[in-house]
């Protein structure tokens, strides 16, 4: 399976008849070198400089069996070839001292990739290059808005298309093969070559895995094998959608009262502020010490079996840092569970006008002393669900119990954050029944968060950061394993001019249905922004749209099962069921919802015309009924309450969706 071609001093390595690598004297395969890095950090973004000192192109080798040393004078580097469970395994050992590592892949001019994490602006990433970095994704992204632009000026928090809050050395690509380079170092993907794939680390990696296979999904199936899989989600999600409120017992129950007299099937409460609330000049902000408030969530463990009789599931909000001088900041210090910084002291964070402690993860006591909080301040509770949010804000000038810089040990938090959580879940035997989502992320995601969700979007319609950014992000973590994402209903951030609309909160809404659930935010700034109890019009959409919902239980339990079976998305790419088509792999605003719905949201302000692309199968609009053959573009009329969606006629679950169209047909014409 494994092959070596050598003619004269040029080195062509195959495995399953497909290049791998193509090493020549002038271009090599392996770099090793030096490097020094200056990294700025402000409230979780970072700023990264890295100024190379040497680059050294190991130009020749000698090979020994499955064993290759690449080398240059006296600096050298091993590489062993095996395969493992039908893939290629690479294993690196180097000369002692280099700080910088480079690796090309052979790679072709019409070749496509996907994935590296959660990608925002761009699903296909060739042509272009993708530190692997975790931190705030930025707010605008896109150098050209108004929005990045002061978000720079005034907060030093523009962002670019490539920052992401999951980064991970791990691609798909048109040539039918996945990848993974086992290391959590600051890594760059480049992507920009014709004939290659630069892969960059600031370490010299463990590994490197490969795996070709016939199909896409099989490529996931596989991935997802190597990765580990979440356990399924709770069916609760199927019944309806998640409000996202707060305010105290008394004023979460009057939204309740308020969904449920208009009709809106309602699963859960989302009260991020069961702790307490603060108010900065960035918006309502959380009291981050994660005890009960009991003056604002009095009795919340008789309401919570309250709210379980009517079906109603309590959720709630958690991260790892810890509000100085509360109590859960001040037992940590005492036991030596916070991160130190340069004297030895604890390492404090500024979250903008408050100060906060990290717990130290790599500390054994204290990962076994937060999975206890988590038990006991949540799911003792009755707690079915929480954001476990922050997980890429680990400070790269930090000392830790480990001793393994804190520079090597960045990317790795949020999944050592996740696997706190899903300990505490699992010990407490509630795995299918109890989940969290999480923002951050790196590999061993894909076993340790139960799901995802995009972060926090600007409450407008911009490409890179509003409602439209979502769309890629689920997408390219589908790609590398993670099933099952949303996102906030509406968005999330308003700054510099921002405010959230009834338009954008609806086409938010309608979206939401064909993800994996439904949950709002009030946003950072809840006053200033559009709710859904604001108007009765919206109100009536959403019970339209939770009842349609609620009606594809049935579709959506089965992704569920498929999600966790077999690692397939819940949301997918086109090419997973339509490889022959070349058209779909270049689609990053639309996917199919499981393989029997097309969805293809509307993302733009105003906009009542949406153009769609349909691949060569039978397709019913889900509005009107009305069906196409043909494959290519088409023009659908699309108001709020009918985002243009699509069934294949030859679906099992045909009759669910005819009793959805009979239900909410669309009388005036809207098909061309």
């Amino acid at each position: 399976m494994i092959k070596f071609i050598i003619d004269n001093n040029e080195l062509t390595i195959t495995y399953n008849n497909e290049t791998v690598f193509y090493h020549t004297p002038r271009r090599p395969v392996f770099y090793l070198g030096h490097g020094t890095e200056n990294i700025e950090s402000y409230r979780g973004n970072f700023e990264v400089d890295d100024y190379i000192e040497q680059r050294i192109g190991l130009e020749k080798f000698t090979r020994n069996d499955d064993v290759v040393t690449f080398y240059h004078q006296d600096i050298s580097l091993t590489v062993t070839f095996k395969e493992t469970n039908n893939r290629l395994q690479l294993s690196f050992k180097s000369s002692n001292g280099f700080n910088r590592f480079w690796m090309r892949l052979y790679a072709t001019e019409e070749e496509k990739v996907y994935g590296c994490g959660e990608q925002a602006s761009y699903f296909n990433l060739r042509g272009r290059n993708f530190p692997l970095w975790t931190s705030e994704p930025g707010v605008g992204r896109d150098k050209h808005s108004l929005t990045t632009f002061y978000a720079n000026l005034q907060d030093r928090a523009g962002g670019d298309y490539y920052n992401t809050y999951y980064p991970e050395p791990t691609f798909v690509s048109t040539r039918k093969y996945w990848l993974h380079v086992d290391t959590y170092a600051y890594a760059d993907f480049n992507f920009k070559h014709k004939n290659f794939h630069e892969l960059f680390f600031w370490e010299v990696p463990k590994e490197m895995v490969l795996s070709f296979k016939d199909s896409y999904l099989n490529i996931i199936n596989d991935l997802t094998s190597y990765t580990g899989r979440p356990p399924k989600l709770p069916e609760f999600l199927q019944e309806g959608m998640i409000l996202g409120v707060q305010g105290g017992m008394d004023q979460v129950l009057e939204y309740l009262k308020t969904a449920e007299e208009n009709d809106i099937n309602v699963s859960g409460l989302w009260c991020q502020d069961w702790a307490g609330h603060r108010y900065t000049s960035f918006g309502k902000r959380l009291f981050w010490n994660w005890v009960l408030d009991e003056s604002h969530y009095p009795n919340l463990k008789e309401n919570i079996k309250t709210l379980n009789k009517k079906n109603v599931q309590f959720l709630a909000y958690i991260c790892p840092f810890l509000l100085e001088d509360q109590s859960l900041f001040t037992e940590a210090k005492k036991a030596g569970y916070l991160v130190l910084n340069n004297q030895s002291k604890t390492y404090l964070v500024d979250f903008g006008e408050f100060y906060c402690g990290i717990l130290d993860l790599t500390n054994p006591s204290a990962f076994e002393w937060y999975k206890n909080i988590i038990k006991t301040n949540l799911i003792d509770l009755g707690i079915k669900g929480w954001m476990a949010d922050f997980g890429e804000y680990l400070p790269v000038d930090c000392k830790l119990h480990n001793n393994i810089d804190a520079k090597l040990m960045h990317n790795e938090w949020p999944v050592l954050w996740a696997k706190c959580n899903y300990e505490a879940v699992k010990e407490s035997g509630k795995l299918g029944e109890v989940f969290y989502f999480m923002r951050a992320g790196a590999h061993g995601s894909q076993k340790y968060s139960t799901s995802l969700w995009a972060g926090d979007q600007s409450v407008n319609w911009e490409r890179h950061d509003g409602i439209a950014s979502v769309i890629p992000s689920a997408l390219s973590v589908g790609m590398i394993g993670n099933p099952y994402t949303h996102s906030d209903i509406g968005g999330y951030t308003s700054l510099h001019g921002n405010i959230r609309t009834k338009e954008l909160f609806e086409r938010w809404l309608e979206m939401s249905v064909f993800t994996a659930y439904m949950r709002t935010h009030e946003g950072n700034r809840p006053d200033e922004n559009f709710q859904f109890h604001h108007d009765n019009e919206t109100m009536h959409l959403m019970a339209k749209m939770t009842d349609i919902r609620h009606r594809l239980k049935p579709y959506i339990n089965a992704l569920f099962e498929e999600a966790t079976e077999k690692g397939y998305p819940v949301q997918r790419a086109l090419f997973l069921h339509y490889e022959e088509d070349e058209v779909v792999y270049d689609l990053q605003y639309q996917y199919l919802f499981g393989s029997d719905v097309l969805v293809r949201p509307v993302v733009n302000h105003g906009q009542t015309k949406q153009e769609v692309y349909l691949p060569k199968d039978e397709w019913v609009h889900l509005w009107t009924g009305e069906i196409t053959t043909e494959p290519g573009l088409i023009e659908v009329t699309c108001p709020i309450g009918y985002p243009p969606v699509f069934y294949r006629k030859n679906s099992k679950y045909n009759k669910l969706f005819k009793s959805i169209t009979e239900t909410y047909h669309y009388e005036k014409e809207a098909f061309k």
